[in-house]
């Protein structure tokens, strides 16, 4: 079962929300009468920062999500200032193979035992629907989740391994939370885009969008994606463990079972919106610069 949860009135809090998809999810909260939106990022963009300091508002939080003090100090803030914990958490803070923490150039010592890109693009949504949960709990209210996940949550990136497996990894959590909302009255939900118009692909590290031949004819706004989570946070439509994609061709649930690729049409993807051969050639390209200058290595 679930229930439409207006934004009207609420505490709104959003993991990088300094730049990108959060932070035009904040902008939008506020559109839709949230009553105060934390953003907590490690850096703004400009834009936030000149917003950030035009509205009373929008409050500005240094957070390392991969730091779990830093994001229940989100929280900690809601409470000093509103004496409430907030209503709807938005994990949208993400990076793609960023050059500090990927698969193929494997940048790394062996003894860091683990993948920042994990930490940031796994356990911070995992830790942060967690605090949220017990949260709202301790308040004794209803609540929304919504986690920032991606079409290469379901769909092979080669290019991108831990990118795909981080992403597998929120949308199989935010399944498996399904019925938080009728145990414990939270709806945890997972916003699913395609490739969007964000730092991540511009200024963000380590510039995919030139390294991976990103192009904008395939890409969709952050303004977009905002609306979706919106729509997602708000509608009874979608109740907890919903799987929702936005690509350039809309909207859509994402099945648990037999799930076809988006926008297929007639076993093919329509023109204009499958990823064109030179971006995956150019992709390609520097994992096998790396990989090659390692064949040999151990004869």
């Amino acid at each position: 079962m679930s229930w439409p949860f207006s934004t009207l009135g609420k505490i709104v809090v959003v993991t990088g929300g300094g730049s990108g998809i959060g932070l035009s999810y904040a902008l939008l909260a506020l559109e839709n009468g949230a009553k105060s939106v934390i953003i907590g990022d490690i850096a703004m963009t400009d834009e936030a920062q000149n917003i950030v300091t035009q509205k009373t508002n929008l409050i500005f939080q240094h957070c390392d999500v991969t730091q779990w003090a830093d994001l229940q100090r989100l929280i900690d803030i809601s409470v000093a200032k509103f004496d409430d914990v907030p209503d709807i958490y938005v994990a949208s803070a993400g990076v793609f193979e960023p050059a500090y923490s990927n698969f193929w150039e494997d940048p790394e010592p062996l003894e860091s035992n683990g993948y920042k890109h994990v930490d940031i693009n796994v356990n911070h949504p995992i830790k942060f629907t967690r605090l949220a949960i017990r949260a709202l709990l301790g308040k004794q209210k209803q609540g929304v989740v919504a986690l920032v996940s991606s079409i290469a949550g379901y769909s092979k990136q080669y290019p991108a391994p831990i990118y795909s497996a981080t992403k597998h990894a929120v949308v199989g959590f935010t399944r498996s939370l399904g019925d938080a909302q009728r145990l414990q009255g939270v709806k945890v939900i997972s916003i699913c885009p395609g490739i969007v118009s964000t730092p991540i692909w511009t200024t963000g590290t380590p510039g995919s969008g030139e390294r991976f031949g990103i192009s904008e004819g395939i890409l969709i706004t952050s303004d977009a994606v905002a609306k979706t989570i919106s729509d997602g946070i708000e509608s009874a439509e979608y109740p907890g463990g919903t799987i929702l994609e936005v690509s350039k061709l809309g909207t859509r649930v994402v099945p648990e079972w037999f799930i076809q690729p988006p926008g297929m049409v007639d076993g093919k993807m329509p023109e204009g919106t499958d990823v064109p051969e030179h971006m995956i050639v150019k992709s390609l390209q520097p994992i096998m610069n790396v990989t090659e200058k390692e064949r040999g290595k151990l004869a």
